[in-house]
């Protein structure tokens, strides 16, 4: 007798995936359990999982920007179809060393270059992991370059609702690399959450 598939086992509820493991920060619950055989939601996400390896073949012929696996996993994640955004946000940057600007965000953290993110907390809650499309490809401060991932940690006066305030670093020239995403729509998607302060880099 055959034995039964990967996505078999998942449609009959016989596995549950509970956490998904990015690098760079905790890893964050994807879907707890799988029940429901009817439910339409379910099957979206059921099918999206199934289609990973069949993305992760196309994705390596896409440019370096597009991401189609993770919007797949933030859309199963979610419950929404592969792509569709949580949050469309209108970003702004602050820097060390600008009026009112401190050393440590909100938790009491260190603010961290091209990480931190002030947000409204009624809105969006402190200490969650942000995926940033247009941000990915952008250089860091170490000469990398961007993955998306960003840290909720701060809040400021201005930052109510669908605004972000993006720290880009020391000085006014580390605003240079994202000055053209000031005051644009970003696409905010939240992913995950973390413990204590965000990574220092």
């Amino acid at each position: 007798m055959q034995a039964p598939s990967l996505f078999d086992s998942l449609r009959h509820g016989k596995i549950s995936i509970e956490r998904v493991a990015s690098p760079g920060f905790a890893s964050y619950p994807l879907a707890t359990s799988f029940t429901t055989q009817d439910d339409a939601a379910m099957r979206r996400r059921l099918a999206a999982l199934a289609a990973l390896p069949f993305l992760a073949l196309a994705s390596s012929t896409q440019a370096a920007t597009s991401d189609p696996i993770g919007d797949l996993i933030v859309g199963a994640m979610t419950g929404g179809l592969p792509g569709t955004p949580a949050y469309r946000m209108r970003a702004s940057l602050y820097h060390a060393g600008a009026a009112g600007v401190g050393a440590l965000d909100s938790l009491g953290c260190k603010v961290v270059a091209m990480r931190t993110a002030a947000i409204d907390k009624s809105l969006i809650p402190r200490r969650t992991v942000l995926f940033i499309k247009e941000t990915v490809g952008l250089p860091m401060p170490d000469g990398g370059v961007h993955d998306g991932y960003w840290y909720a940690s701060d809040v400021g006066g201005s930052i109510k609702g669908e605004k972000i305030d993006l720290f880009t670093g020391h000085g006014r020239s580390s605003m240079k690399p994202m000055m053209p995403l000031n005051l644009s729509e970003l696409t905010v998607t939240k992913v995950g959450e973390f413990k204590g302060c965000p990574p220092a880099k």
